[in-house]
Parts: C-alpha cells; structure tokens; sequence
C-alpha cells in the first residue's frame, strides 16, 4: 500500500475520490455551465474567457472546474493526491474534452515539494477546499503560493476557525473515518438529517414546504457550485484531515509571501470556506500595510 491508501485504512484520511465517482453520473452541461459561471464570478472575469493562460488546479477532485477553466480557454493543469479523483477528472476530460491536448492530468501532492517544484508556474492557481485536507494546510499554502507567476492569481477557499465548534465537527470527521464502511453513510445522515431537519420546518412556518423539496431537487444553483446536496454532505462530515484559518491570519501569512488581496467572501462566522483572490506583485515581497493590498489592479488585468 502507498501512503494515501495507509491513511485511509487508518482512519486519517476521507476518500473524497469515492465520493466524487457516485456525483460523476449526474454531470452534465447545465452542472458544467454553473461551474463556468462560479469561476468568472469568483475572477471577477470581464471578458468570460482565460485564452492563453495557464491554469492549475491544486486537487482536482471531480475534475468539474478543471473542465470549467477549459472551456474558459486555459491552458488546464490538474492533480490530485486521492487517485480515485485522479481517475474521476480524466473521466470528465473522456465524456467532455476527449483528446484535448490543452488539459493535463496528473496524480501528485501538494506536499510534494519536489514535484510542486516540477510544475513551473501558472497565471491562475486554484484550490478551492483543498489545501485545509491535506494535513499540513499552511505547507500547502506556501506550496501552492510558489507555483503563482509574478501578478498571477492564487484563488482558495479554506475552512472558517469557529474555534470550538471546529474542534467539535474534528472530531466527528475522526469518528465517520474510523467507522466501518456500512456504517458511515448512516452516521453521516444523522449527522446532517438532524441539522437539516431546520430548514425543512422554516420551510413549513414561512408556508413553503415544497422549498425544501426543491433545494434537493436542484443542485444547479451558484452557491452549490454545481454540486449535489447529498454528495456535499458526505464531502463535510466525511472530510478528513481537517484544519481551519481565520480570515486575517491568511491574508497576513500570503501578505508577508508577496500578495495582494483582490477577493474576499467569508462565510459569515459560520460553518464552511472562506473564499479568496490574492493576486501576487510582481515586485520582490516586503512588509505590506492593509492599504496596499486594496490598490492593486482589477482581477482581469492580467498585463
């Protein structure tokens, strides 16, 4: 057995790939279309497009914003340490990119400094609630950091600390990956049935019940990002290594790395990712003021 398969018989790491393989049949264009529509709005992109540059997304996990960024017309790079996601991602390049010679696919890790230092760098680095599974989330971070060209961005969303109350959802995501598999799904959905049951009698009170029904239903709004509900559960409760940050003590660990924010959508204090944009100087990196770092250029000036 090789690392990844020592951590998942040990109950350390979540297979995200599984997951991901059992949300691949229900692809299709309309998932893809939200998808594409995520990354621009996410970009701030004018023109809707990415021609010409060179894209790399950092766990690639279905592989369905790779495929967005390509048909933004990037020059796509994608990993994952998970191998079933690797198998997931050249899935979705079989059903809708066959034989595209401007997508990559590869097996690696993050961690991995001497294949990080293989990849060269990229206009735009994506890694959108990965870097905080790996283990090790501030080595990802300056990991992925270093594969940002000079004024390229660096977009990730990392895991809110609600200090403890992530101590307490830790703690449950140990408990899911120790169990045994027939088990795990049956511990997840009491989990998220419990929590879930809220919106259900909001829905009822407001004289609305078949909103509920209709959020899982349809998994093709933005914020779902066109993933399924139930797959995203799974994707939570199940989703180990887990570390979290506090909005300021990432905008200050890549400030001190030579970036500026351009991007910031929090998650209100509550469960789920905070997301960011940084985009990288093109200068040598020195000590930053919070004002420097809200002058920089707009996300589509990629000059």
């Amino acid at each position: 057995m090789d690392a990844y398969e020592i951590e998942v018989a040990q109950g350390q790491r979540f297979e995200f790939g599984k997951n991901w393989k059992r949300f691949l049949a229900g692809v299709d264009e309309k998932r893809v279309d939200v998808a594409v529509e995520s990354i621009c709005t996410l970009l701030d992109l004018g023109d809707g497009r990415l021609k010409g540059k060179r894209f790399l997304d950092i766990g690639s996990g279905s592989g369905l914003f790779s495929l967005a960024a390509r048909r933004l017309e990037a020059e796509v790079c994608s990993f994952d340490y998970d191998p079933h996601s690797v198998d997931c991602t050249r899935e979705m390049k079989r059903r809708f990119a066959p034989n595209d010679p401007g997508w990559r696919i590869e097996r690696g890790s993050i961690l991995d400094s001497a294949y990080v230092s293989s990849l060269g760098v990229f206009d735009v680095v994506y890694s959108w609630g990965v870097l905080h599974h790996t283990g090790s989330m501030w080595k990802a971070l300056s990991n992925a950091a270093d594969l940002v060209a000079p004024r390229g961005l660096l977009t990730i969303a990392v895991y809110n600390d609600q200090g403890p109350q992530s101590r307490r959802w830790a703690a449950i995501k140990r408990t899911y990956n120790r169990l045994p598999t027939g088990l795990k799904e049956v511990f997840g959905f009491i989990v998220m049935g419990g929590r879930d049951l809220r919106f259900l009698f909001g829905d009822i009170l407001r004289g609305r019940p078949l909103n509920y029904v209709r959020r899982w239903m349809n998994y093709s709004d933005v914020t779902s990002r066109g993933m399924s509900r139930w797959h995203d559960w799974l994707d939570w409760v199940g989703g180990y290594p887990f570390e979290v940050a506090k909005p300021e003590e990432i905008f200050e660990f890549l400030k001190k790395r030579g970036f500026a924010l351009q991007r910031l959508k929090t998650c209100g204090g509550g469960i789920g990712c905070n997301e960011f944009v940084f985009r990288r100087n093109d200068w040598p990196a020195r000590p930053a003021s919070q004002s420097d770092c809200l002058v920089s250029p707009p996300l589509n000036d990629y000059t």
